[in-house]
């Protein structure tokens, strides 16, 4: 595993990590969930040294919530900025996304699979469904996020809102709240606020209804949709809320939905499974083209 680092049109340099090089055709870059990062999610380094393994480069696209704090290069200004998931800004996701997609075309590769897990699923329905381009050849949605069903079952989340719109009102809204948001992780007041209002990444309307479902419709490449069957975000059927998302879109039956028995949303234990599965996934799309 190397170190990458992925310059944004807005200066900000984003630092990936790649299981690989660019002597295969075939990549896999894969947007991370909120506060996971290669460094401690065991998902993340299993399906990229599974994949690596078998000839496809797999790039592990860290943004700015795969860190509670990090440090990046603003070029615009030539100083280290501080920033993560305590200081996002989420309307940015479609410019980290194609950071992403561009820097694996620029490094030569044949095929380009766009992968998520969790909140990263909702950054690539966000980026596929608004993307003029067809760079990106396969897609695999793995365990995304109602948002606004989340809101409904996550701890303290309209203690967070609440202080975090008080906080704003008050010109504080730099500040971190006192209290961990959803119980996981250090957040300023104005990024609970964005986090609120991102209406971007509200493309999983299962279960809320609250959302939109024109990006699903307008995804061009054919894809997986990838669940665990004890994944508690997404209500008593896992497996109906994913062909739910696959009904969405514009030929559902070129794509396909899996239903892993006995894993979670994190897929906890099963990291190995979770890699293969992948890896199925990628051999059966291309395996015309391989043979």
């Amino acid at each position: 595993m190397d170190i990458i680092k992925v310059k944004t049109p807005r200066g900000l340099e984003l630092k990936g990590a790649v299981f690989g090089d660019n002597t295969n055709d075939t990549v896999l870059i894969m947007l991370t969930g909120i506060c996971s990062n290669v460094f401690q999610n065991e998902l993340l380094y299993a399906t990229g040294n599974l994949l690596s393994q078998n000839g496809i480069t797999c790039i592990i696209a860290h943004a700015h919530d795969s860190f509670s704090c990090f440090a990046y290069t603003d070029f615009s200004i030539g100083k280290q900025r501080h920033a993560g998931v305590f200081n996002d800004d989420f309307s940015m996701v479609y410019e980290d996304v194609e950071s992403y997609v561009n820097y694996a075309k620029n490094m030569g590769f044949k095929n380009i699979i766009l992968a998520g897990h969790s909140l990263g699923s909702n950054k690539i329905i966000h980026y596929l469904g608004t993307t003029k381009d067809d760079y990106v050849d396969y897609f695999i949605i793995s365990s995304p996020i109602d948002i606004m069903h989340w809101w409904n079952i996550m701890p303290n989340i309209d203690k967070c809102f609440e202080m975090a719109a008080k906080m704003v009102k008050e010109g504080r809204g730099d500040e971190i709240l006192p209290f961990l948001f959803g119980g996981f992780s250090p957040m300023t007041a104005n990024t609970v606020v964005r986090f609120y209002n991102a209406d971007n990444l509200k493309n999983c309307p299962v279960l809320s209804g609250q959302g939109e479902v024109e990006s699903l419709y307008n995804i061009k490449p054919n894809g997986s949709f990838i669940i665990g069957s004890k994944d508690s975000v997404t209500g008593s059927s896992p497996k109906k809320f994913m062909e739910t998302l696959n009904f969405w879109t514009k030929h559902p039956q070129r794509n396909q939905v899996i239903e892993v028995e006995g894993a979670s949303h994190i897929f906890y234990g099963m990291h190995d499974t979770y890699a293969r599965i992948i890896l199925d996934c990628i051999e059966k799309h291309f395996a015309p083209v391989w043979a």
